[in-house]
């Protein structure tokens, strides 16, 4: 098993844990810092510790000391991995998530990517992605989503595979030149599917004060229940194609989050704003 798969192995097990909660909040008492040499200050302090859990996860997945970032601090991260050459715009199974302006507002550890998502998992985080965090999370983030900053390669010995075409290159083992193939031909794009704005205000003007799981549009509310589960605003299990109450959360927080403020942030969608998620999901397109 290389050592990415172990680092995968490590934090996937730990995805559900919750750190300590008292006097009616939660309180950043973990499990993490305590193992993890130098950091043992962090839960003392009740301090953040995203980037704590990041540094456990290495050290207990097996990579060498001094191959990666031993801090509680994501810009402290970013720097060394800055100075070492090691960060990159591109994400690479076993690499070190960074977010928000220069990196320094939380990290996590990515598991995955494709084309169009990185997929990671991230402690001193929650369902939302808001700024409280109760603990370990699975997560999937759009790849050119601004709010992600880029990405810090520790120092594997067996390599590390990447999505940046710049980086084989440092990594000759990992990767063994193969015979150059003939190109085959692009295929055409598949038509995404339309969500229409109308429909999905009457869905939720129907769907909100009906039972639980009333359904209008279905097909619309699903499209975007999808999106806003994709970008971590909205949990799967009410991914169901009824505008309810968690919907109606999940889209207010998408609007706070993306620069909406006081009216423009609740109510019914509009098409500004359904096209604004059309565009960071990927998933469909608008029809006013």
């Amino acid at each position: 098993m290389s050592l990415t798969d172990n680092l995968t192995k490590v934090v996937n097990a730990e995805v559900g844990y919750h750190e300590g909660y008292s006097n009616g909040h939660w309180n950043n008492h973990e499990k993490y810092a305590d193992k993890v040499p130098g950091l043992e200050w962090v839960d003392d302090a009740e301090g953040a510790w995203c980037a704590v859990f990041a540094a456990w996860a290495f050290q207990t997945a097996g990579l060498p000391k001094g191959s990666y970032p031993v801090t509680a601090s994501c810009a402290t991260g970013v720097s060394w991995y800055k100075a070492r050459k090691r960060f990159s715009a591109y994400p690479a199974i076993g690499s070190q998530i960074f977010y928000g302006p220069g990196g320094g507002e939380h990290t996590g550890v990515v598991i995955g990517f494709d084309a169009t998502h990185v997929f990671s998992v991230e402690g001193n985080t929650n369902i939302n992605g808001s700024a409280e965090g109760d603990g370990v999370y699975a997560k999937t983030h759009v790849r050119t989503d601004a709010h992600v900053y880029g990405y810090g390669y520790p120092e594997y010995p067996d390599g590390i595979e990447s999505a940046d075409p710049a980086w084989k290159s440092q990594n000759p083992s990992l990767h063994t030149p193969a015979a150059p193939a003939a190109p085959a031909p692009a295929p055409k794009p598949a038509a995404k599917p339309v969500v229409d704005v109308s429909n999905v205000v009457a869905a939720r003007k129907a769907d909100l004060p009906a039972a639980t799981g009333h359904t209008t549009h279905k097909a619309d509310v699903l499209l975007v229940e999808k999106a806003l589960s994709a970008l971590g605003y909205l949990d799967a299990k009410w991914v169901d194609g009824s505008w309810g109450t968690k919907t109606q959360d999940g889209y207010d927080l998408f609007r706070r989050k993306n620069g909406y403020t006081g009216d423009d942030a609740k109510g019914a969608p509009g098409l500004a704003s359904l096209t604004k998620l059309a565009k960071a999901s990927g998933l469909f397109t608008v029809k006013a």
